[in-house]
């Protein structure tokens, strides 16, 4: 168990100008640079601009970063908190906690019958910004508002969704997220917990922020990160949340999972004491590097790309490559065989987040076999020396195809004052092979329940918009309606629909959304509790008498009827959440985000 190799078997995520994990992946192979101006409804940065020292506090040169919308958008209700304490939360917390639903949900965790109370839960984040807000109200009486507790942010979503593994929020600085991954593994491997929800989240809540960094000189003038770049000046701040749901390999395959990739190994480190506090050490970041390869037991030779921690800065970009070749090289790689980039070059330095956001973008890599460009390079930093190490960055979009061995990925996420940490991943095992999805062995029953009846409509629209493209393109019917009837949590309004295949469901699912009647069809609003608990299907005369019991409010346990076959599980579409502004009492917009 200690060497067990750990499957990733959902991911999901919001980085800026993408709103999922799908489209993060279409703006990466793009090579679209996703750095904006400051908006508007965050605060006017003209207020805050360099003025040559001439007024104290405007000292902000930077009006550049990467930005989530609509971070100030809630839907308590859905999560049973008070409109008050949803107002009171740390933005950030909120976002991980619809993440975390999220996720579960896309990976087919959140059913009755598939739920795991041996789930640990290990965050990172490092800025606790909405308290200093809600701080702006003291002067008006105003001492109970908002709050920022890095611990709640993980027990929060332990309470909610009733996890009794491990909850911990983790500040190791920018490696917090990637740390965080490392605790997770390892405390699955010691058999701490059967299943891990790990993540990050950062947002950018006050231009304190910026004229902090500003002031040590840390961030990029033009607003571009130039990872590896002769023009390298610093890095742009960024904003977004992340989170992988990892469990053993094996148990993963039995259950018939969704895999995206598989952990080999993971270690991380401290630098010591070294030139100075913020100055990265090639020595200890090669020790890292090594151990990894070590403890992963696998070839350096077959690691085909290395997302590296690369923030933009002329000093901190030669020093990690530096590190990455001696330990490259010492492991017999060649010149010029493994691809590099970094991340942060496409959307900034997400910080407490900016591992999960590397690893889910090697993840990306490994699973589709692409290597995505390096924006922002145009002439490499002479400290680098490209020709002589085993590195070369990606000019364009490049196949990556398997060379006799699986795509594997390493992931560096380096802390300040020395907190590092490298894991490596690979491509998942080729999945089983699946019936023909557009055929079928029998009627399939495919359920969608929401808490409102524009919810349900909503998210079958969205269902039947991905139905045969992206992660659905090659589902099946079987494995549509197992991760639905499983996988998802039973709400009050619901509609059931019966299938021979997707063809069928296509149709009938069109006929729901256009008001028409079609057999096979069936759906209601339960406005009282479940009657007869754990009927299963084959009690009932057929699939339709089953779908619409259900559809009625009477507990129908699917899981029953899948004993002895389970297809495999699908990311279906994600639940639509309604959400409404929850802001603190009285900012004014001055110290962060306000109605635009």
């Amino acid at each position: 168990m200690a060497d067990e190799d750990i499957a990733v078997v959902g991911v999901t995520g919001r980085y800026p100008e993408s709103p999922d994990v799908e489209t993060l992946w279409r703006n990466l192979t793009a090579g679209r640079d996703c750095v904006t101006e400051i908006p508007e409804n965050r605060w006017d940065w003209r207020n805050f601009a360099d003025v040559g020292g001439a007024e104290q506090g405007r000292h902000s040169y930077s009006r550049w970063g990467g930005f989530l919308d609509d971070i100030d958008m809630f839907d308590p209700g859905f999560f049973n908190i008070l409109p008050k304490d949803a107002a009171a939360m740390d933005p950030q917390e909120r976002l991980f906690l619809e993440t975390c639903w999220l996720l579960l949900e896309g990976s087919g965790y959140l059913g009755s019958s598939t739920h795991e109370p041996s789930t640990g839960v290990f965050v990172g984040l490092m800025h606790g910004t909405y308290g200093n807000i809600g701080a702006t109200g003291w002067p008006q009486g105003n001492f109970r508002g908002p709050r920022s507790s890095h611990w709640s942010t993980a027990n929060r979503i332990s309470h909610f969704f009733d996890f009794n593994g491990p909850s911990f929020a983790v500040d190791s600085a920018c490696s917090s997220s990637l740390t965080a991954v490392h605790l997770a593994c390892e405390s699955i491997r010691r058999q701490e917990c059967s299943m891990a929800l790990v993540g990050g989240v950062n947002l950018l809540l006050h231009p304190a922020h910026y004229t902090s960094l500003c002031s040590m000189n840390m961030l990029a003038r033009d607003g571009a990160c130039k990872v590896f770049d002769e023009r390298a000046d610093g890095f742009v701040p960024g904003e977004g949340v992340g989170a992988v749901l990892l469990k053993p390999l094996g148990r993963a395959i039995d259950d018939g999972d969704h895999i995206w990739g598989v952990i080999k190994g993971s270690f991380l480190n401290s630098e010591g004491r070294t030139m100075g506090y913020t100055v990265p050490s090639p020595v200890a970041q090669e020790a890292l590097i090594s151990a990894t390869l070590r403890r992963s037991a696998v070839d350096a030779r077959t690691i085909g790309y290395v997302e590296a921690h690369g923030t933009g800065t002329s000093l901190g970009d030669p020093i990690e490559l530096a590190g990455l070749t001696r330990a490259y090289t010492k492991a017999g790689v060649d010149s010029g065989s493994c691809w590099i980039g970094s991340v942060k070059a496409n959307i900034g330095h997400l910080e407490g987040a900016a591992g999960i956001a590397g690893l889910t973008k090697a993840l990306l890599q490994v699973k589709f076999g692409k290597v995505t460009p390096s924006v922002h390079l145009e002439n490499p930093n002479p400290k680098i020396d490209f020709e002589r190490s085993p590195f070369r960055p990606a000019r364009s979009l490049t196949d990556w195809e398997a060379q006799g061995h699986p795509r594997r990925a390493a992931v560096s996420s380096f802390g300040a004052g020395g907190a590092d940490v490298h894991v490596i991943v690979e491509q998942p095992p080729e999945p089983a092979t699946d019936p023909d999805p557009q055929s079928g062995s029998g009627p399939g029953v495919l359920l969608l329940s929401a808490r409102t009846r524009g919810q349900l409509q909503q998210l079958a629209r969205e269902t039947l918009d991905s139905l045969g493209s992206g992660p659905l393109k090659v589902a099946s019917i079987e494995s549509l309606a197992y991760t639905s009837q499983v996988g998802r949590r039973d709400m009050r309004e619901r509609v059931a629909i019966v299938a021979d295949d997707l063809p069928c469901l296509r149709d009938r699912m069109s006929a729901y959304l256009n008001g028409v009647e079609a057999p096979g069809v069936h759906s209601g609003s339960v406005r009282r509790t479940p009657g007869r608990p754990g009927t299963s299907p084959a009690e009932h005369e057929n699939s339709d008498a089953a779908a619409q019991s259900w559809t009625q409010g009477n507990a129908v346990d699917w899981h029953h009827s899948w004993a002895g076959r389970r297809p495999g599980r699908v990311p279906l579409p994600a639940y639509p959440f309604t959400r409404k502004r929850y802001w603190a009492e009285g900012d004014d917009g001055r110290n962060g985000v306000h109605d635009g």
